[in-house]
C-alpha cells in the first residue's frame, strides 16, 4: 500500500495512527482546501477539539464545556401555528437566511405509514392525505427564539433528508418507493418536493416528478451550473444509484424545477460497486451519465432498469451530499458483503469535479474500535464554518454528532444523553440534520427518537 500524503505533508498513516486513539481510524487523500474551508486556526484544533463531553444534568445533550443549549422544539408539543403537535422522526434540515437577521430551519420529519405523531394535514399543503410524514419550519430571531412553527408541507412519506437550493429553499426528499394502493396511500410516493419556508403556500405540495422517483437521500445543487445531484439509499441490493438532474431551467428559482429536465445516473468505467474501492486516493477519471430509461419507475425500479451492456455503478447506503468549492461530495454509510455489497467499510466521502468528470474516494472511516466513542457510520454531515466537519453518527452503541478537522483529528462534539432503552439496556437515537445558521454561530441538530430540535451556541472559533 502505498502512503498518500495529504496536502499539508501529513501522511495516511499518520493520520489513522492519531485519529485512532479515539477509537476509530479515518484515511484522507488529496487537496482538503474545498473539504474542509475555514480559518487556519480551526484547522489546527487539536485532537481532543473543544475538551471533553459534560454530562448534562437534565439528561438530554451532552457537549464540551462553554457550549449550552435550547430546545427549540419536542415531538408531542403543540405547534405555535396551532395547527396540530409537532410530528416525531426529526430527520434533514436546513438553516435558511431570513430578513432582519432572522433564520428558516426546515425540518423533515420521516414518518412511515405507521409514524408516532403524524404531520398536520394543512389544505393547500398535503400531497396525499394518507401520508404521515413532510417537513415543519420554524423561524428564529437571531438569539434563536422561535418567532413562529408552522407545517411546510404534509401528505409526504419518509421524508428523510434532501438539500437547500441557492434561491432560499429546501427540496424535501421521500425515502421511499410505496405506490398508491400500498399502506393506504392514494398517490404515488418516491419523489422530491420543493418547500419555501418563508410562505410554504407559494410552494405548495408539488412532486418534481422529472428528478425522480426512487428511495431519495439527499440532494446538493451546482450553484454556477444548476446542477442538481441525487443520492439514493436502497435497503437491497441490487443498492442505490449517484445521479444528477439537468433542469430545462437552471436557475431559474422558485417553481422552475417543475418545468422538467434530464435524469441521469452515474457509472464509473469497469466499477459496478463502489464499495469494492478501499483505498483512500483512488481516482477515476472520465466518469460517465448514463440518461434513466424511466425516471418514474413506471414498471422497474430505477436500480434494476437496464443501463445497457456497461450497466450502471451501485453503492449501499449512499446518504448525505453537498457541494463544497467546485465539487459535489456524497456519502456511503457503510457496505457489508454479508448484505451484498462487493466489500465492507465502516464509511466513505466520495468527491466528484463536474469539469474534470472526475471521481475520488476522499475520505474512509472506521472501523470503530469502541461503541461509545465517535465515529464510524457517518449520516448528515456538513462544513462546520470555522472549518472541518460536523458529522451525525448513524451506528450502534452511544450517538454523537462528532467532528473531523483538516489534520484528521476526530473529537466529540455532542452526544445523545435521552435513553430511550432501559437503565440495564440503555440505547439512544441518532442524531440527524446537522446544520449551521447563515452567521455561523449556531449549530442546529435533530435527535430522531425522541423527536427534539437543539440549537447549540459556544466558543466555536476557540
Amino acid at each position: 500500500m502505498s502512503e498518500n500524503t495529504t496536502a499539508d505533508g501529513t501522511s495516511r498513516r499518520q493520520l489513522l495512527a492519531r485519529t485512532g486513539t479515539l477509537g476509530v481510524s479515518i484515511a484522507f487523500a488529496g487537496n482538503l482546501t474545498e473539504l474542509f474551508a475555514g480559518t487556519a486556526a480551526a484547522q489546527n484544533l487539536g485532537h481532543t477539539g473543544y475538551g471533553p463531553l459534560v454530562p448534562d444534568p437534565k439528561g438530554l445533550l451532552d457537549l464540551p464545556e462553554g457550549f449550552r443549549y435550547r430546545v427549540l422544539s419536542r415531538e408531542g408539543d403543540r405547534l405555535r401555528s396551532g395547527e396540530g403537535l409537532v410530528p416525531s422522526n426529526h430527520d434533514g434540515m436546513t438553516a435558511l437566511r431570513g430578513r432582519h437577521g432572522r433564520v428558516h430551519l426546515v425540518r423533515n420529519h420521516e414518518n412511515r405509514a405507521d409514524g408516532r405523531v403524524p404531520v398536520p394535514t394543512v389544505e393547500g399543503l398535503t400531497y396525499d392525505p394518507a401520508g404521515k410524514g413532510g417537513c415543519t419550519a420554524l423561524t428564529l430571531d437571531r438569539h434563536d427564539k422561535v418567532l413562529s412553527e408552522r407545517v411546510a408541507i404534509a401528505g409526504t412519506a419518509v421524508n428523510c433528508a434532501g438539500g437547500p437550493t441557492p434561491w432560499g429553499t429546501w427540496l424535501t426528499c421521500e425515502e421511499t418507493e410505496d405506490r398508491a394502493g400500498t399502506n393506504g396511500y392514494t398517490k404515488d410516493h418516491g419523489f422530491i418536493f420543493e418547500v419555501d419556508p418563508a410562505n410554504p403556500y407559494r410552494s405548495g405540495a408539488v412532486p418534481l416528478t422529472a428528478m425522480g422517483r426512487f428511495q431519495h437521500e439527499a440532494i446538493a445543487v451546482d450553484p454556477r451550473r444548476g446542477i442538481v445531484y441525487e443520492t439514493e439509499d436502497a435497503f437491497e441490493k441490487p443498492f442505490g444509484l449517484f445521479y444528477r438532474f439537468l433542469p430545462h431551467q437552471p436557475h431559474g428559482g422558485l417553481g422552475t424545477l417543475r418545468a422538467g429536465g434530464r435524469l441521469q445516473a452515474m457509472r464509473v468505467p469497469g466499477v459496478p460497486d463502489l464499495s469494492s474501492i478501499q483505498e483512500t486516493g483512488a481516482s477515476f477519471e472520465n466518469i460517465e451519465w448514463v440518461d434513466v430509461p424511466d425516471p418514474l419507475a413506471t414498471r422497474t425500479p430505477i436500480r434494476h432498469q437496464d443501463f445497457g451492456p456497461k450497466g450502471i455503478t451501485h453503492a449501499q447506503k449512499l446518504e448525505g451530499c453537498y457541494w463544497g468549492g467546485r465539487s459535489v461530495y456524497f456519502v456511503s454509510s457503510f457496505a457489508r458483503r454479508a448484505e451484498g455489497s462487493a466489500a465492507d467499510h465502516y464509511g466513505q466521502i466520495w468527491r466528484y469535479d463536474p469539469a474534470e468528470r472526475r471521481l475520488t474516494l476522499v475520505i474512509v472511516f472506521g472501523p470503530d474500535t469502541d461503541l461509545q466513542l465517535p465515529g464510524e457510520s457517518p449520516d448528515n454531515i456538513c462544513l462546520a464554518p470555522s472549518g472541518g466537519l460536523m458529522v451525525c453518527e448513524d451506528g450502534n452503541g452511544a450517538q454523537h454528532v462528532f467532528g473531523v478537522t483538516r489534520r484528521g483529528e476526530v473529537y466529540a462534539m455532542a452526544r445523545n444523553a435521552q435513553n430511550i432503552g432501559t437503565p440495564g439496556a440503555p440505547e439512544w437515537g441518532e442524531f440527524a440534520g446537522v446544520t449551521f445558521s447563515p452567521d455561523g454561530g449556531t449549530m442546529y441538530v435533530n435527535c430522531y427518537t425522541p423527536g427534539t430540535t437543539f440549537a447549540v451556541t459556544g466558543p466555536w472559533r476557540r
